[in-house]
């Protein structure tokens, strides 16, 4: 089952700080989607080792692309697998705490990954707040992004 309270925990408490367990990747690349896959472990979600398509990190030279990368990470939750955090592509309004937002800043391919802390009441593009690495941000509405795409990934762990 996925703790969503845990992982908004873990990503307010790491938002504008580094966990020293996991490599810094802001000069190589951004840090976005190793921050968002540090919160959905701190949330329950099982890595899978399984090489190359796999959702896992054991160290900065021995990591799935899933674990580092904002289009594998969408790849590998959408993906049919047994063990991992899943997803399912959904609308802004079924969105949670703990799920997951990426970014498009040109409409062709998405290069930004954040997680949902708050949704409001009407879970509106003003209401939806946000915490990432990169560009550091915690409680950051989803409207103060300039961006040409949005997609909105709802987050389970499979029984």
């Amino acid at each position: 089952m996925y703790d969503r309270e845990a992982a908004v925990a873990y990503a307010h408490e790491w938002a504008f700080k580094r966990n020293p367990r996991y490599l810094n990747f802001a000069g190589i690349g951004g840090d976005c989607t190793n921050f968002i896959s540090q919160c959905l472990l701190a949330g329950g979600a099982p890595m899978n080792y399984e090489k190359t398509f796999g959702w896992y990190y054991t160290n900065a030279s021995n990591r799935a692309p899933a674990w580092t990368s904002v289009q594998y990470l969408y790849n590998f939750l959408v993906r049919d697998t047994s063990i991992g955090p899943k997803g399912k592509e959904v609308g802004i309004t079924q969105l949670e705490k703990g799920d997951v937002v990426q970014l498009s800043f040109d409409g062709l391919a998405f290069h930004h990954s954040l997680l949902v802390v708050h949704t409001g009441v009407k879970k509106d593009l003003a209401q939806l707040l946000l915490a990432t690495h990169s560009l550091d941000a915690d409680d950051r509405p989803l409207s103060s992004y300039q961006y040409v795409k949005a997609r909105f990934v709802k987050i389970y762990v499979p029984d």
